[in-house]
């Protein structure tokens, strides 16, 4: 009943008129971005901080826009993915396996229909598990200490790379270089460090900055090396002849995969990614020979769009009660909370309580609004895609570049914005992953707070760290979290590869 109670007093935050015109306007932009080719969602919520912070947006208001940006570009991975067998980002893959073929059949606005209704259905379950699970892991998290706080710190970059990741070691790397710069500054007890004397780095490296470059500049960076000005939609939309036995049809599928998907999202590292995949693999098990996979099987549509959206609101759940991202967005979404001067975590759910419900409470709005948009206004998502990038890119660096010097003024900020964003750039070269910099830089002060004061509580014993039931069993998921990518990724990968390639042989 006290959760009842905290989520009707969400929905008063969240049906606020101009909460739920940014939440319109974030979902909007969100399935924009998600249509784009190689942006997502992450990229989409780091680009549009700045916006935020230039329009003044409240704590609240800022995180219900951005939060339905992320559902946004999960539900707009989609657009590319179906119509030009191009994935918006690496959940949608398997997405193209049903949905190209469907559209090639003459089907594109049936099989748009059917993966917004499956993300419709995914993103609820989700939600309604994230509103059930949420405060029973934030009161569990009361209980933590220090040292406990400093394993799960540990436990977060240890599975940031997930079983899906490339390259495990490249992951340590990078989370490494993040807490490099997390060290800028003045510490607690006052000394300079890497600072070099400049005045700018007195305060630490901004979270805002290095997001924006990293991710935008970076991208912009990309488009330019490729000269990318194609990107016509090579696929026309029928019109839309959806009927209830269709959405019938795929219910059990999108229900399937967004309970597969939320849990997958609640594991940290685990992602949407492999949320979609588990979906497809899954369904495909269950259905057995009555189906036609990879041959335009709407049910291959449904199940991993129900699971990379149930994924993508699961991954709120560790990154609002404990502090620890889920996914490289909700890593993003971290950086903005504490750059509000708010601390995500268990007290969260008491200091903030207005802004964590009203969140939640905007997600299942979101949900309603993105299902409402999608359907409708497929045409407009669709020719989207026709648009060059030497047009779109030009505004995404306006924007950038005018929403960081709002926020502090300085042409210093917008120099360092760039040099992140070269940075950026060269990392993405060597293939090293940009989300672990900044979980890094993020958690990087917090991470140092924690063993500080274990230490002083212990008088400098380091047995303390792993002094608790609770801090041994954080350490031992810290450890396989690091040894199992090496032992299952590759054997996940290799199947990945697989079911895209038989649903897909001649590589359309």
């Amino acid at each position: 009943m006290e959760t009842l109670g905290f989520l009707m007093d969400g929905f008063g935050v969240a049906l606020a008129p101009h909460n739920l015109l940014f939440a319109l306007l974030g979902a909007f932009l969100g399935t924009l971005i998600g249509a784009l080719p190689g942006l997502g969602p992450a990229n989409g919520v780091a680009i549009l901080i700045p916006l935020a912070f230039s329009l003044g947006l409240a704590p609240e208001t800022a995180l219900i826009m951005l939060t339905a940006v992320y559902a946004g570009a999960m539900y707009g991975g989609r657009i590319s993915s179906i119509l030009l067998n191009i994935p918006g980002d690496e959940p949608a893959m398997m997405t193209c396996l049903d949905g190209y073929p469907m559209a090639q059949q003459g089907k594109a606005s049936e099989a748009l229909a059917i993966s917004a209704v499956a993300s419709f259905i995914g993103s609820l379950i989700a939600t309604i598990g994230l509103i059930l699970l949420a405060p029973l892991l934030a009161d569990f998290a009361l209980t933590f200490g220090p040292a406990e706080y400093f394993a799960l710190f540990l436990l977060a970059f240890a599975t940031l790379g997930g079983i899906t990741g490339k390259n495990p070691m490249k992951t340590v790397v990078a989370a490494a270089i993040g807490l490099m710069i997390a060290t800028v500054g003045i510490d607690s007890t006052g000394v300079q460090r890497y600072t070099f004397g400049v005045l700018e780095l007195y305060e630490g490296v901004d979270f805002i900055i290095a997001i924006v470059g990293l991710f935008a500049i970076s991208e912009l960076l990309f488009f330019i090396e490729e000269k990318a000005g194609g990107g016509k939609a090579k696929m026309a939309v029928n019109k839309l002849s959806l009927k209830w036995k269709d959405i019938r049809f795929i219910l059990p599928s999108s229900f399937r995969g967004g309970v597969l998907g939320f849990i997958a999202g609640v594991l940290p590292g685990a992602g949407a990614s492999l949320g979609s995949f588990i979906g497809y693999t899954l369904e495909k098990k269950v259905v057995g020979k009555k189906g036609y996979f990879g041959q335009g099987d709407p049910r291959g549509v449904a199940a991993p769009e129900a699971g990379n959206n149930g994924a993508s609101s699961g991954a709120l759940v560790p990154m609002l009660t404990l502090g620890v991202p889920g996914s490289g967005t909700t890593a993003v979404l971290l950086a903005l909370l504490i750059s509000l001067n708010i601390t995500p975590g268990p007290l969260m759910f008491t200091q903030n309580a207005d802004i964590v419900w009203g969140v939640i409470a905007a997600l299942l709005i979101g949900n309603f609004l993105l299902l409402v948009l999608n359907i409708p206004l497929v045409g407009i998502f669709v020719r989207l895609l026709s648009v060059p990038p030497m047009y779109l890119l030009p505004i995404v660096t306006m924007v950038a570049f005018v929403g960081i010097y709002s926020i502090s003024n300085t042409v210093f900020d917008l120099y360092f914005m760039v040099a992140f964003g070269v940075g950026g750039y060269v990392l993405r070269k060597l293939e090293i992953p940009l989300v672990p910099i900044i979980l890094g830089l993020l958690l990087g002060p917090e991470m140092e707070k924690n063993l500080r004061h274990a230490m002083d509580i212990s008088d400098g014993d380091w047995t303390i760290l792993w002094d608790s039931g609770l801090a041994i069993g954080l350490w031992a998921f810290a450890i396989a979290g690091l040894v199992l990518p090496y032992i299952v990724g590759p054997i996940l990968r290799r199947r990945m590869r697989g079911v895209a390639i038989a649903g897909n042989p001649e590589g359309d």
